[in-house]
């Protein structure tokens, strides 16, 4: 049956909602090969050591809580994210720093998604999922409906940009009276075992979500989380080693350019399809450099085992490992340490004399340090 829809049409709105189609043949041959490239990758991770691969699922782990905020505007402290995942997972680490609520209940959610992936995706869990995201009640400075699906009471659901008075609108989501019956539909497909392949469930479930739209806020990173149950699925198991909302986040204006093109029109979501399936591939690959990185930090730990250090400089060394902004001087140890410029200077010649930092720059306030390339040690 054909229709002579008007193309501007949201793609709730089209008759056959929410029977998404896509090329076949496209989208099967780029599965493939995504596919093997997780093979492959998973293979690879399965050759590593336990404490490697715990130290891999931390850092991706870790990623996926701050960059699926940070692609909603919101920035999390890394090391209370990190700290709050080891504690949970009962993974021994140091520098466990205290987090606070709204960082522990992002990483509920995240944990919750990767954790329990063979558990039933149900109204009652998202509705948890959504109250752990908005532990006050509100979104920035605004009261929102917390644990239940938006009401509309403020009007129609819809995705903007511009400033106010010349918005323009790249979307707006089904009426809040259907919202019962899309998120029954949804679920029930969500969690019924089909055919489709898992990880085309996941990039699927994470635009059917997000085209629902069915809380006030927070549906994109619930949208990711639940195409995390389905990743996690497809791997049937609950350590994640890469990130999917890490790699989002890196391609952020094509991820909602892609999203507002299949908002509208008549239910073809190849290019979502195929967009995902990349972004999918990327991201497996880039954790080929997280392992990387947890390899060298490993070893950097383990030469320095004998090695007496306090716990300052445990500190600092840990900070230059993540993400440490800008050159390290005397005085932002002194600041990160709380500690005076003399103590922190002391603390610093003495990683250089046992050749854990170099001097990258002298000239006093200017001078500057980092971790060089090997650290060899000058005395044990």
């Amino acid at each position: 049956m054909r229709y002579n829809l008007r193309m501007d049409l949201y793609v709730h709105q089209h008759p056959t909602w929410p029977h998404f189609r896509w090329n076949a043949e496209t989208v099967a041959n780029q599965l493939a090969s995504v596919r093997h490239h997780q093979g492959l990758f998973l293979g690879r991770i399965g050759g590593l050591g336990f404490e490697l691969r715990t130290d891999t699922v931390l850092e991706a782990l870790t990623d996926d809580v701050e960059k699926s905020s940070e692609i909603e505007g919101e920035h999390l402290n890394r090391q209370q994210i990190r700290s709050s995942i080891a504690r949970r997972l009962g993974m021994e680490i140091g520098n466990l720093v205290p987090a606070d609520r709204h960082v522990e209940g992002v990483v509920d959610v995240i944990l919750d998604a990767t954790q329990r992936y063979d558990a039933p995706l149900t109204q009652e869990r998202l509705f948890g999922w959504h109250a752990a995201l908005f532990p006050t009640g509100y979104s920035g400075m605004w009261p929102i409906r917390v644990g239940a699906w938006r009401d509309d009471g403020k009007g129609a659901m819809q995705v903007v940009s511009g400033p106010i008075g010349k918005e323009r609108v790249h979307y707006e989501a089904p009426a809040a009276l259907r919202l019962e019956a899309e998120m029954t539909a949804f679920l029930e497909w969500f969690n019924v075992e089909s055919a489709l392949d898992p990880v085309l469930k996941a990039a699927l479930a994470h635009l059917w979500f997000v085209m629902i739209h069915p809380f006030d806020d927070g549906n994109g990173r619930i949208g990711r989380a639940t195409a995390d149950v389905a990743l996690a699925r497809s791997e049937r198991s609950p350590q994640r080693f890469y990130s999917m909302s890490g790699q989002i986040m890196k391609e952020c204006d094509a991820y909602y350019e892609v999203l507002g093109q299949v908002g509208v029109g008549d239910l073809d979501v190849t290019r979502w399809m195929t967009w995902f399936l990349g972004c999918l591939d990327r991201a497996i690959a880039g954790a080929e450099g997280v392992i990387g990185k947890v390899l060298t930090e490993t070893r950097f730990w383990d030469s320095i085992s004998d090695v007496p250090i306090n716990e300052r400089q445990r500190l600092m060394l840990v900070k230059l490992h993540g993400n440490f902004e800008g050159k390290l001087t005397a005085k932002k140890w002194a600041v990160i340490c709380k500690c005076s410029p003399d103590t922190a200077l002391r603390d610093i010649t003495d990683l250089i004399y046992k050749g854990i930092l170099s001097l990258d720059q002298a000239g006093g306030r200017n001078t500057t340090y980092s971790l060089p390339p090997r650290s060899g040690m000058v005395e044990r």
